[in-house]
């Protein structure tokens, strides 16, 4: 391994377009090298050379490289990038620099590692252009954090260490698997094999759509050697299991290396040793959530993007990236094929899956397969509805529920109840004088606690203990207002305290949601339990309807789903749906098991709606319907997918100033009349739903356009006409502003 470059003390910047400063000079016919830094797009470092600042190298780095370099007093890692067109011949060719310009020399090059390929080069160059960020900042963001943080030569001992040797799987794992496919499944692999995609697989939930991506995946790594595939999973509470399900798979064939996680649950060693193993091509698999959709994968050859339909792809912080749609774009540069996979899918990928029609004899983009049958030929469970309405006031489980409930825990079935709100009650209020537990720093409520006593909110993470009195006028009389799943629990168990299991033993309820999982381990621990039939009650959030293949569970219950039947959000209908749809396939997922009890699964959903058009479509499990009928709603409002849109958003101390803001730059690209302003319609600002988070007063304003083209362009000459506007006098109190391209929450 050759040596690594000594490393240099770190100097004041100077970037190519800086004037010259007294430097020790770089050494004689320096090769200039242009690098991505983490650096955001509105602040004088990025400069007019797409982002990149110059260096001095004693050597020709080809592009992809990663260097530290220095960057003000810091020492920084960086990514050597093609020169910008027009500015410089291609990287690694010798310059005869401008008069008067002196560069700072690289501080050292991470020697080992091969320089990251130019299909990942161009995934980050499109996902910093189309969402509206620094190339830099993506570029150094979808990197391992440890990585930023190593010198050359601690680089070099960490490549030192011996890594698993490929066929070390231990004897108990070499028998494979042998699974028979339905007709359904066969038919779906050897469309996958034979066609270029993307595919959508629309398959019921239980159909067996995770077979169909391990089959297309073996098929995929065994025809090459090189091949490497990419799984993407919404959250990180689903790797574990399916991880086990690939190593089991896997290991016998390509050697227990061959799986690697990548997810920001990982130790940054952990998250280093598995993007090293992908990068080296020693992975053959990676699966993750979507950070790893910017995993360095120079084989790539099949991506799986399983629950394409969840928000959990979209990042809502930084680059506000959509996964599932770069993995669109990554497997047509890189020549992959791209499987979407959803019992449930976005109406945007079922808009672009459509079948061909005499008006459309193209269709869609997307090839749709459908798998409608669930494996074992076990049925989708009955659907039934209770009218709230009927029942006695703030009752909140229905007698004929808790009926059905209590039956199942006398046979020894499990039961799920959804309910999509952590904590005992959303809010505690006073009866005598209206006081309620607001956050003191933002326009939400603090949620009640009543397992630690304590008033947190979800939004800023304050947290304070629960006023004996009344903080307004010193009643004794404060109520929960509203009911969580702490609360839930709770009825529950007193509901249910003389109800025996076959057993003779009493029945055994468990809470799984965000504030019982934090502990490391705690969910595959309580998910043990489920499956071993340790529980007769699950209780939890939307953290356990999706993904999870429970085997007892007989009924599932929806108690509280009206909270987004008359949202502002277009898109509510949708995720409910979705919601109740993937927690309605947790119950009866083992045919065999379904026989031998005798008895129907069942979804039951407690609504003051019985009959709206989403649970009516719930009940026939008709999501083809379901879809046509939101897409000509959608079609008619002219909304996504048949328009596009952007959102900017505006942080300051006062909705005043945020809101100000957003209209000075409104009216600055009217009078420029930037290019694709005619075919943009820009809305007023308007206050975010919750306005104040953090003592920070949030406000937004919505782009919306029918051409996808029209609305870059002109995000795209938009963007030097905010930051000038945000360098005027006036706008001195704005602390940040964003632009969110594609949004999923308006």
């Amino acid at each position: 391994m050759p040596a690594a470059a000594p490393q240099r003390p770190p100097l004041p910047i100077l970037a190519h377009r800086h004037p010259a400063r007294p430097l020790s000079a770089p050494p004689p016919a320096a090769c200039r090298v242009h690098v991505a830094l983490h650096t955001p797009l509105h602040t004088p470092l990025h400069s007019d050379a797409g982002g990149l600042l110059s260096y001095a190298c004693e050597r020709p780095l080809p592009a992809g490289t990663l260097v530290r370099v220095p960057l003000g007093r810091r020492e920084v890692l960086g990514v050597v990038w093609e020169a910008p067109e027009g500015i410089d011949a291609p990287p690694g060719q010798r310059h005869a620099l401008p008069e008067g310009m002196t560069l700072r020399p690289i501080a050292g090059v991470l020697e080992g590692l091969a320089p990251l390929d130019a299909p990942w080069r161009r995934l980050v160059a499109f996902a910093a252009r189309y969402y509206q960020r620094a190339l830099g900042e993506v570029a150094l963001a979808a990197l391992p954090p440890q990585l930023r943080t190593l010198s050359p030569e601690q680089l070099a001992r960490r490549l030192r260490r011996p890594a698993n040797a490929p066929g070390a799987a231990d004897d108990a794992m070499r028998a494979t698997e042998t699974i028979t496919v339905s007709a359904e499944q066969e038919s779906a692999i050897a469309r996958i094999a034979a066609e270029p995609g993307p595919f959508l697989l629309f398959g019921s939930t239980g159909s067996g759509k995770t077979e169909v991506y391990l089959r297309c995946v073996q098929e995929t790594l065994q025809a090459n050697a090189a091949a490497q595939a990419l799984v993407l999973v919404p959250e990180i509470n689903l790797t574990a299991q399916l991880e086990e399900r690939l190593t089991r798979r896997f290991a016998p064939l390509f050697g227990a290396a061959a799986v690697v996680s990548l997810h920001s649950g990982m130790t940054g060693p952990q998250r280093l040793a598995s993007w090293l193993a992908a990068h080296s091509g020693r992975a053959r698999i990676v699966l993750g959530t979507r950070m790893a959709v910017f995993a360095s994968l120079p084989g790539l050859a099949f991506i799986v993007v399983d629950e394409e339909h969840d928000p959990s792809y979209k990042q809502q912080e930084g680059a506000r990236y959509s996964a599932r749609d770069l993995a669109i774009w990554r497997g047509r540069e890189q020549n992959a094929k791209v499987l979407l996979g959803s019992a449930t899918p976005s109406l945007e990928s079922w808009h672009a899956s459509r079948p061909p029609t005499p008006g459309n004899p193209a269709g869609g983009r997307y090839l749709r397969l459908h798998m409608p049958s669930r494996i074992g030929a076990g049925a989708l469970p009955r659907v039934r509805r209770v009218d709230m309405s009927q029942q006695p006031r703030r009752a909140l489980f229905s007698a004929p529920l808790l009926a059905a409930i209590t039956e199942r825990v006398a046979r020894g079935e499990q039961s799920m109840i959804l309910l999509n709100r952590r904590g005992y009650a959303p809010v505690l209020h006073c009866v005598d004088c209206g006081w309620k537990s607001d956050c003191p720093h933002c326009s939400a409520h603090q949620v009640f606690h009543k397992a630690d006593r304590s008033l947190r909110c979800h939004h800023c993470g304050s947290t304070l203990r629960v006023p004996r009195h009344c903080p307004g006028c010193g009643s004794p009389d404060i109520l929960p207002l509203g009911r969580g799943t702490e609360q839930l629990e709770e009825q529950l168990g007193a509901l249910l305290s003389d109800v025996l299991r076959p057993d003779r033993t009493p029945a055994r309820i468990a809470r799984i949601d965000a504030d019982t999982t934090r502990a490391k381990g705690a969910l595959e621990s309580q998910l043990a339990q489920v499956h071993s039939g340790q529980v007769d009650v699950l209780v939890g959030t939307q953290m356990i309807a999706k993904g999870h293949d429970f085997r007892r569970i007989t009924l599932v219950a929806a108690v509280q789903p009206d909270g987004a039947l008359f949202s502002s959000d277009f898109r509510a209908p949708e995720r409910l749906f979705a919601l109740l749809m993937q927690a309605a396939g947790r119950a009866g997922r083992d045919a065999a098991y379904m026989a031998r009890q005798g008895t129907p699964c069942e979804m039951w959903v407690q609504s003051f709606h019985p009959r709206h058009a989403v649970f009516e479509a719930l009940r026939r499990h008709d999501y083809p319907a379901f879809a046509e009928q939101q897409l000509r709603e959608r079609a008619a409002a002219a909304m996504p997918p048949f328009a596009y849109q952007a959102l900017v958003r505006a942080d300051a101390r006062t909705q005043q100033l945020a809101q100000g803001f957003l209209t000075a730059a409104t009216a600055a690209a009217q009078a420029a009349g930037l290019p694709g302003c005619e075919q943009v319609t820009l809305y007023p600002p308007v206050p975010l739903a919750i306005q104040r988070v953090a003592n920070v007063e949030r406000a937004q304003m919505l782009l919306e356009s029918p051409a996808r083209a029209a609305l870059q362009r002109f995000l795209g000459a938009w963007q030097p006409v905010l930051q000038a506007t945000r360098s005027q006098p006036q706008h001195k109190g704005l602390l940040r502003w964003l632009v969110d391209v594609d949004p999923l929450v308006i």
